[in-house]
């Protein structure tokens, strides 16, 4: 039986699962009986929400505490879990952060843990549980971003890390049409979460309106339910707009523009003259 139809009997993996939209994407999931396998770095966090949500709902949770950043994360997680006799059959990819500032000021030890984080894990996740999730009819949803749409100077490497996520699921929707999984990428813009604070700067954000985790996992789960779903999913009305302006400007000007959209000197005379 699909998630869709009856979420009762499957176990949900979620990344990212200690703040923002993989809180939020936790609780909708457990709201709606599904068992779930919370991952991050921080046990501390995952331990609350576990309790919160077996106190709210009943729900079977597994804590896993596990750095993504290491080369042989997936594999751990696919031996912690087998060894606790817990099967996945869904799995949300949301874990994921971003750098800010010129490239060549960035650290390159940084830089590499964002690659393995944001590209090798979601890669490494998909491959390592994917034959689960067709066995049992679930889901994969990989969590993009509104930078997987344009180059982003200032932030060049994130943008590029999400546009890997957005083709590669894409890819992976057409290569699973028929197996009754739901595989599809989800692009948030600007979110009210961690976000920022991990970058170091609000300007990560450009000063855009913030839509909450919820509202984007709402976006997500309305996806999901959906009869025949696409291979992407971009949540608010506003962001579905910004991609169909940048298809009709040239790569030239759609990058020239973000440019302009992320310089902080830019934002800091806007905020002069508001003042």
């Amino acid at each position: 039986m699909s998630f869709a139809r009856d979420p009762r009997g499957h176990t949900v993996i979620v990344t990212g699962a200690s703040s923002g939209i993989g809180v939020a994407f936790a609780r909708a999931i457990a709201n709606r009986g599904a068992g779930l396998v919370l991952v991050a770095r921080r046990r501390e966090r995952l331990v609350e929400l576990a309790a919160e949500l077996r106190a709210a709902h009943g729900t079977a949770v597994t804590v896993v505490a596990l750095d993504l950043s290491t080369a042989d994360a997936a594999t751990s997680l696919q031996h912690e879990l087998a060894a606790a006799g817990v099967t996945a059959t869904a799995l949300v990819n949301n874990a994921g952060f971003g750098t800010f500032g010129r490239f060549i000021d960035e650290e390159p030890g940084r830089l590499a843990q964002e690659i393995a984080v944001d590209i090798v894990a979601p890669v490494q996740l998909s491959r390592a549980f994917l034959p689960s999730i067709i066995e049992a009819q679930g889901f994969l949803v990989n969590v993009a971003s509104m930078a997987a749409y344009t180059p982003t100077p200032r932030m060049a490497v994130y943008g590029a890390a999400k546009s890997f996520v957005l083709s590669f699921t894409e890819a992976l929707w057409a290569e699973t049409r028929g197996t009754g999984a739901t595989v599809f990428a989800l692009s948030p813009g600007a979110t009210s979460t961690e976000f920022n604070a991990v970058v170091g700067t609000d300007d990560a954000t450009a000063g855009a309106a913030m839509r909450t985790a919820e509202q984007v996992v709402a976006t997500a789960l309305s996806h999901l339910d959906a009869r025949d779903p696409g291979p992407s999913v971009i949540d608010g009305r506003a962001n579905r707009f910004s991609t169909l302006a940048a298809r009709v400007l040239s790569r030239r000007a759609i990058v020239a523009l973000m440019h302009r959209v992320t310089d902080p000197a830019r934002r800091a005379s806007e905020r002069a003259a508001t003042a």
